[in-house]
């Protein structure tokens, strides 16, 4: 049986292929800034509300901190006036009541100095929340800013490995001896060509069966496998049609055509393992009729 299933009468020229590859990659460029900018107007907002929490958290203890010490103040001013009535009242009394009046205005003297302690150790503890708050809110404006450096150096990295993946991808002759677009040779390489947006692609992994195991809208069975050789022998049904593909090599696009389109499916495979194939369909994303 013939590897073929029809003869195309236009062969796509190599390049009416590179032109889709490069708008494929001014698009995925174009997507990526407009996803770095939106990620910064995102980072903008929590920066906004980070610096606007700090704020609030500070004017709150400030506010807190003003009522407290009104209050102690108040309390201090009331001490000082009672000790200084107390000693007055020692000074004219005699006696025991001298005494007594003495030990009152003692009393009150260390009480004075222990509210007074008090209130230094509560306006410490309270300095230390504002510096404690502020140090959190740089930290977390800190991170902000790291963040958008991460978001353009992960877009960079990302631009640079999407072009020296697609700039290693190949473009070779199928069995039909039509020019195949770029192929893959592994996962990676499958990616870029994702991202590029031109053609669908289907993972499979074929095991060796008497059943055909559909893959995209064709049906494959894997028919021989040889390990050693890296070579395989596959049938494939399409448009209620068979054919046989016979002593394939590891990488070698199997091109058919399918109608309705004037451009051919190929199937790549990447790795032959025993009574098993593993690789990609890639499809045709526009239909478009053969002439």
């Amino acid at each position: 049986m013939n590897d073929s299933m029809s003869t195309p009468d236009m062969k796509p020229s190599k390049g009416s292929l590179l032109t889709p590859v490069l708008i494929g990659v001014v698009l995925v460029l174009v997507v990526a800034v407009a996803m770095v900018f939106v990620r910064l107007d995102h980072l903008r907002r929590d920066m906004g509300q980070t610096r606007d929490a700090m704020l609030t958290e500070v004017a709150k203890v400030r506010q807190e901190q003003t009522l407290n010490t009104e209050g102690s103040r108040q309390h201090l001013d009331a001490l000082r006036d009672e000790l200084q009535i107390a000693r007055k009242q020692a000074a004219s009394a005699a006696g025991q009541a001298k005494t007594d009046a003495l030990k009152h205005a003692d009393q009150l003297a260390r009480q004075l100095q222990e509210e007074q302690a008090k209130q230094q150790a509560r306006i410490s503890t309270e300095l230390g929340d504002v510096r404690s708050a502020a140090d959190t809110a740089n930290t977390k404006i800190a991170d902000v800013s790291t963040d958008v450096g991460n978001v353009k150096t992960d877009v960079a990295s990302t631009k640079s490995e999407l072009e020296k993946t697609i700039a290693e991808l190949k473009s070779v002759k199928g069995d039909l001896g039509v020019q195949s677009g770029l192929i893959a040779t592994n996962s990676t390489e499958l990616g870029a060509l994702r991202a590029l947006g031109e053609r669908n692609y289907f993972e499979f992994n074929v095991a060796k069966s008497k059943q055909f195991q559909k893959v995209g809208n064709i049906q494959i069975q894997l028919r021989a496998a040889d390990v050693k050789r890296n070579k395989y022998t596959i049938k494939l049904v399409a448009d209620d049609k068979t054919v046989e593909k016979k002593d394939k090599n590891l990488n070698e696009p199997l091109q058919f055509y399918v109608a309705g389109n004037r451009q051919p499916y190929e199937i790549v495979v990447n790795q032959v393992g025993k009574d098993k194939i593993v690789g990609y369909l890639s499809t045709p994303k526009v239909v478009q009729a053969r002439n």
